[in-house]
């Protein structure tokens, strides 16, 4: 199985953004169908699946930031705010 690659992805963020990389284990079930998404949509890449998912959930958590919904939003729709 490929592993994911760890670069920034430049389009999704601000060039204000902080940028923390972290590692993690992904069940194979959940990257195979993560890879097989992003060959199916080449407009999509591991890193805005993980920011829509990450934001997505805090959202609906009730976690409430104007930039967290940027994120969202603009991952969501391939968007990029400018402040």
């Amino acid at each position: 199985m490929q592993e994911l690659n760890y670069d920034e992805n430049s389009t999704v963020l601000n060039h204000k953004d902080d940028v923390i990389s972290f590692k993690c284990e992904l069940q194979e079930n959940l990257q195979k169908a993560m890879k097989e998404f992003v060959e199916e949509h080449p407009n999509w890449d591991q890193y805005r699946i993980l920011q829509a998912a990450i934001a997505g959930f805090l959202m609906q958590k009730g976690f409430q930031n104007r930039d967290l919904t940027r994120l969202y939003i603009g991952n969501m729709f391939s968007m990029n705010f400018k402040d």
